[in-house]
């Protein structure tokens, strides 16, 4: 990143030689001269939103990183506002080039290490929740009065005996029934439900359905090869005798549950045992200069270190995902991460969607104005690392590395695959203010600028505004942002636990016909 300096300071970003636009690192106002430019602005131009370095043609393309983010829609004058008003989507070629830029991985000298919690089976945890599944949302009341029982806020005797466990969560939904028995959105959301089930931040799990439903929670341990334990208990409502045996039924069940669960302690573990989810939401035209890339920075040190990193919201890598097949380990992983791609394109012909309809409001209020612009500046959440393997929705992750998790652009849902898929710490940028947090699974929230930090300063953990004013480099933000990952798997609570976010946060990607 260069940044370029007026006759009063830096007022602009430039990303790239070969841009057509900057980026307003304040709000600058008509007849600012960018001497560095060699400019006049035309107009206002809020802060965080892009300048027009010199004339452009009507149909021309327009870039940003070095990279095509639109068409001009109309003709652009030098020193002129590039928003929605000037600038629209249009079709072009990207090569994708597969392997291109695969490079050796960097490993670091000595592990890092953090306070992790071992299960007996291996897997490292880095919460400790009891949990509280349902099967569809007819059983969803009974779930979260058996979660409220043991609230320390409201009934602090009820966990003052556990001081190792978390808290008990009542993860529910708004499906499970009305669905295709054989399709793929059931196989889905029993494809969440197990990587839930399963999470190493539970240390006991209940699953509870009413009985009738779909989704059968006897075909759930079927088809993901699970089976009722001490820390995994099923039943339903019909079976019970009525809502209120069922709420008693789960009480005394997490409670039988929450000895064990105390049992858990911290011991040193090495930080390839993370499993870190990317997440932006509430972006703005400065995420993809500060967070971002210092979010990439820290995900390159995690990688280096033998931890993997999973960078998810498919919409919101279209038209820079070419630069993920240059850095894809195989053809084969390139191929599906295309494939994926090619599937948004037809889902959203179907519904007579496009994938522009992302950025959102707050996004293009933010200076965001297209798609390929979002991408653009989200893609850099994964640094410079080789991509390793490309996942379904909500599949377990595997592999150690970079990889890459199908799922919308829709934060909640996407952060739920990626959960269900095994992380154990969130890292989610955001620009605008996103309120975000998930459970069994800590979040971490990292703002792009000063003027959030000091707005919303209780909802975020770090500020990478420091990198747009030049008081920090992306690489030493990039440290810090590794080291406090490290401090929240090993316990450090995240401002969005201290809210109390988490419970309503879960929500599986509900695909197909409801009938």
């Amino acid at each position: 990143m260069q940044t370029n300096y007026a006759a009063d300071g830096a007022v602009v970003i430039r990303l790239n030689k070969d841009d057509d636009v900057v980026i307003a690192r304040t709000q600058l106002v008509g007849g600012t001269v960018i001497q560095s430019e060699g400019i006049t602005v035309s107009g206002l131009i809020p802060p965080g939103h892009k300048v027009a370095t010199h004339a452009i043609e009507s149909g021309q393309p327009v870039r940003r990183y070095g990279q095509i983010i639109g068409f001009a829609s109309r003709p652009i004058a030098q020193g002129e506002h590039v928003h929605v008003h000037n600038l629209a989507m249009g079709d072009f070629t990207r090569d994708y080039a597969f392997c291109a830029e695969v490079r050796p991985t960097r490993k670091a000298e000595l592990p890092a290490m953090f306070q992790g919690i071992v299960r007996p089976d291996g897997r490292v945890a880095t919460r400790n929740y009891i949990g509280i599944l349902t099967s569809v949302n007819c059983s969803a009341t009974v779930a979260r009065a058996i979660a409220e029982h043991f609230r320390r806020d409201i009934y602090p005797e009820a966990l003052a005996p556990y001081p190792n466990v978390d808290g008990v969560v009542a993860l529910t939904h708004g499906i499970g029934c009305a669905v295709d028995p054989e399709g793929e959105g059931l196989t889905m959301l029993q494809r969440t439900i197990a990587g839930y089930a399963t999470h190493p931040n539970f240390a006991g799990v209940l699953i509870i359905g009413l009985g009738c439903e779909t989704n059968q929670i006897g075909k759930v341990l079927e088809t993901q090869r699970l089976e009722e334990s001490d820390a995994l208990r099923t039943f339903t409502i019909q079976d019970s005798g009525g809502t209120r045996k069922t709420i008693a039924r789960g009480i005394e069940l997490v409670e039988a549950m929450l000895a064990r669960a105390n049992e858990a302690k911290r011991d040193p573990v090495p930080a390839s045992n993370l499993l870190v989810g990317l997440q932006c939401g509430g972006s703005d035209g400065y995420s993809g200069i500060s967070a971002n890339p210092a979010l990439g920075a820290a995900v390159d040190r995690l990688i280096s270190h033998g931890g993997t990193a999973i960078l998810s919201e498919t919409p919101e890598i279209y038209g820079a995902e070419h630069l993920l097949t240059r850095r894809a380990v195989t053809r084969e992983v390139g191929m599906k991460l295309v494939d994926r791609i090619r599937w948004w394109e037809d889902y959203c012909a179907r519904n007579r969607a496009t994938l522009n309809n992302n950025p959102s409001t707050g996004n293009k209020a933010g200076g965001l104005t297209t798609v390929l612009e979002k991408s653009l500046g989200g893609i850099a959440k994964a640094g410079n690392s080789n991509l390793i393997e490309v996942y379904e929705y909500a599949e377990r992750v595997k592999a150690k590395g970079l990889v890459f998790m199908d799922t919308p652009g829709y934060d909640p849902i996407s952060a739920t695959g990626q959960v269900a898929g095994g992380a154990n710490v969130i890292c989610f940028t955001t620009g605008r203010g996103s309120a975000y947090g998930c459970a069994p699974t800590p979040s971490l929230k990292i703002a792009t600028n000063d003027a959030l930090w000091d707005r919303q300063r209780e909802d975020m953990d770090i500020n990478c505004g420091s990198i747009i004013s030049g008081r920090d480099s992306i690489d030493e933000m990039g440290e810090r942002i590794f080291r406090l990952m490290l401090d929240v798997a090993s316990g450090v609570r995240t401002r969005s636990e201290v809210h109390g976010y988490g419970q309503n946060e879960f929500v599986p990607w509900q695909i197909g016909p409801i009938t």
